[in-house]
């Protein structure tokens, strides 16, 4: 008897976590591939009316597969595909938003190599959890398919990369020297082709052959060290560089020095003049001590939770935006510059906040690490501890939730108390000088995060060094 699609769904070990659908690359059949292909364009037809698909991938080697294995199930269900090829995910949401039709981006992001994912995208934006779970619940029967790959259309970087010259100006960066950490990323010769267009003398840097998953929230001490010496040997005025697909953006000082995501989406915010923001409970308190937003709505991590809260900013403020401590900068509402108008991309994106500080270093003519210490000082760290399963991390989540003091003991902090309990993703813990702790098991692969904020920066990482040391020695 023909499988269901749900039971080829069920039986693939892939799930949902917070940015579409993760699992081990062993995971991605063909077949499993092409049953949550199917069922999502079955789940976009009950409310969309369409006649293609856009599909793009990231750099992994097993992206090509996992996107021939798509375009072969959407053609199997009679539907055309439009294919992008390698592209940031934000490059393929805003075509496909701008045709009025879904997408699919074969993406892992920075998680481990032996890893790859699947995120969905509405015509009208990405998917929600109500479109999550009507993916998984379709019962639909198994077609038969055969995996191809259509022919790359470039129309998708050309709108992206238009997007940002036309709005900003093609001289808008004009004088400033930048150095692009390219290794692996999907957007790594677009980049350097639009900051180039715009004025922007670069330098290319770390570019490889073979994937690198790079992880802003968890940036690594060799990258660290790797971009103080690139900056030292240049004189670059910044450095910048995005995780795996191109939807979250790292950005160095002249100094070297790697800008926290949040940090970034606070200043671009500030210099946007966004009206009202909302952002994940794990970003820097610094962005409710400037005083720059009218309000500041704390939502769960990952960006659905990001974009739901779009929803009541809408009815009350013209210019509203949501950023993660990733850096992902999500554009909720249009905005306009010299008759220019930039169009709403309610999905992480990479590109927006690096040309923003790069264009008031060129109108300020300050640095960008000058920005950054005008801010409230606070400082946020985070790190995490691969291979915990998710159900290790919930359970120690849970004691700590019931006797938040006996885990504080337990994390050996010391001369502190717990202040509030804040449960609204993981557990976050602000304590009696003001430091926060805050665990979360991550979405879509089996660690464990923790971030950490103090007044000190040293305190901020040493606080997550002695949390995650402790951790381990207890899962």
């Amino acid at each position: 008897m023909t499988q269901t699609v749900k039971e080829i769904i069920q039986q693939s070990g892939i799930g949902f976590g917070t940015s579409g659908a993760r699992g081990l690359v062993t995971d991605f059949t063909d077949q499993a591939c092409a049953a949550f292909t199917l069922s999502f364009i079955a789940a976009m037809q009950h409310d969309f009316s369409f006649k293609r698909l856009a599909v793009a991938m990231d750099n992994r080697p097993s992206s090509p597969q996992i996107a021939a294995a798509i375009c072969g199930a959407a053609k199997a269900m009679q539907i055309d595909v439009v294919f992008y090829g390698v592209i940031p995910t934000p490059a393929l949401a805003l075509q496909a938003m701008i045709d009025q039709e879904p997408s699919i981006m074969v993406t892992g992001s920075h998680i481990p190599f032996d890893r790859n994912g699947i995120k969905f995208y509405r015509p009208d934006g990405e998917i929600t959890k109500a479109d999550e779970a009507a993916i998984i619940a379709c019962d639909l029967p198994m077609l038969a398919i055969e995996p191809e790959l259509p022919d790359v259309n470039s129309v998708a970087t050309q709108t992206y990369t238009n997007r940002y010259a036309d709005y900003f100006g093609k001289q808008a960066l004009s004088g400033l020297k930048i150095g692009i950490y390219e290794h692996s990323s999907a957007g790594r010769d677009l980049y350097s082709a639009l900051l180039t267009q715009m004025g922007v003398e670069v330098t290319s840097l770390g570019r490889s052959n073979e994937f690198v998953p790079i992880d802003t929230e968890a940036v690594a001490d060799a990258d660290r060290e790797k971009a103080r010496a690139w900056s030292k040997q240049y004189g670059f005025d910044a450095i910048f560089s995005t995780d795996g697909d191109g939807d979250r953006p790292l950005i160095a000082d002249e100094k070297g020095e790697w800008l926290r995501g949040d940090i970034v989406g606070l200043l671009t915010s500030k210099f946007l003049g966004i009206e009202a923001l909302a952002v994940p409970v794990s970003c820097n308190t610094a962005i409710e001590k400037s005083a720059e937003f009218n309000l500041v709505s704390r939502t769960r991590i990952g960006s659905p939770y990001v974009i739901e809260a779009f929803m009541e900013l809408s009815d009350n403020y013209a210019s509203f935006a949501g950023f993660e401590a990733n850096g992902g900068y999500l554009l909720g509402s249009d905005l306009t510059l010299n008759d220019q108008v930039l169009k709403a991309l309610p999905t992480r994106d990479a590109l927006l906040p690096v040309i923003v500080l790069l264009s008031h270093v060129v109108q300020q003519k300050q640095s960008l690490s000058s920005f950054v210490s005008a801010l409230p000082q606070r400082f946020t760290a985070s790190d995490r501890i691969q291979g915990v399963p998710t159900q290790t991390s919930q359970t120690l989540i849970a004691e700590g939730a019931e006797n938040p003091e006996r885990l504080l003991a337990k994390l050996d902090v010391q001369n502190r108390q717990v202040s509030t309990v804040n449960q609204v993703d993981g557990l976050r813990l602000t304590l009696s000088d003001n430091s926060v702790i805050h665990l979360r098991p991550s979405g879509n692969a089996p660690e464990l995060r923790c971030y950490a904020e103090a007044e000190d920066q040293l305190e901020a990482v040493a606080l997550v060094n002695q949390c995650l040391n402790k951790i381990r020695t207890l899962v």
